[in-house]
């Protein structure tokens, strides 16, 4: 699943704390020098190997007071501004990555801009943080848990652009994507059982048709 493939992430990345407890003075240092931008409450525990609980967010509250560290959002914490925007986005509902127009605009399929992040998640939201729009869009169980077609890379997960071509046809009936040239349709069909969805594989069958044929026809 997902979120168990994101905890696994993150508890390597943490490994080389986890076998000591945190000697005083250290506290701050192990989180500076972890590869992690943002940070939970749990997240801290695990690399302070404490339980999460009191103890910890004392300790987080004080370095955050003394301008240490900044909250950036209510139980998460970054080590200054110059943190990770799409890490903190995807950990504010657990399990999410980033995907549709983030992804689909990054990778030069669609060329309108969005200055919003857009998050597949388990809840439909939207909110700001820090200055910074998230739109987090609902996503069957199912579709959520089923990593393939998902990249775990610099403290997030995120869709490949397959998977957010494919995310965005789910949740959308009609969305015209600008360039589906980059797009390599043999990953599209291999994602595409996933959604569990006749309709939209009959939909994903017809763009690549057209798309297929449009191709040909610059060929003539």
């Amino acid at each position: 699943m997902l979120i168990y493939e994101l905890e696994v992430r993150f508890n390597l990345s943490s490994s080389r704390y986890m076998n000591n407890k945190a000697k005083k003075g250290e506290y701050l240092d192990i989180l500076l020098r972890s590869n992690n931008t943002i940070f939970s409450n749990k997240d801290v525990a695990l690399m302070w190997g404490e339980k999460a609980g009191g103890s910890v967010s004392v300790r987080l509250n004080y370095y955050v007071k003394a301008k240490k560290l900044i909250r950036v959002h209510r139980g998460l914490y970054a080590k200054d501004k110059n943190y990770n925007r799409y890490e903190l986005a995807t950990r504010i509902n657990t399990p999410s990555y980033i995907s549709f127009e983030t992804v689909l605009g990054s990778s030069g399929m669609t060329f309108q801009y969005y200055g919003n992040i857009f998050v597949a998640s388990y809840i439909k939201r939207n909110m700001e943080v820090d200055g910074q729009r998230i739109e987090f869009v609902r996503m069957k169980d199912y579709v959520l848990s089923n990593t393939l077609g998902i990249e775990n890379s610099e403290g997030y997960a995120r869709a490949t652009k397959e998977r957010a071509y494919l995310d965005r046809i789910y949740v959308s009936k009609k969305y015209y994507i600008d360039n589906e040239s980059p797009l390599d349709w043999e990953k599209v069909f291999e994602i595409l059982p996933i959604y569990h969805n006749k309709k939209m594989e009959q939909t994903v069958k017809r763009y690549y048709e057209k798309f297929k044929k449009s191709q040909e026809d610059i060929k003539k």
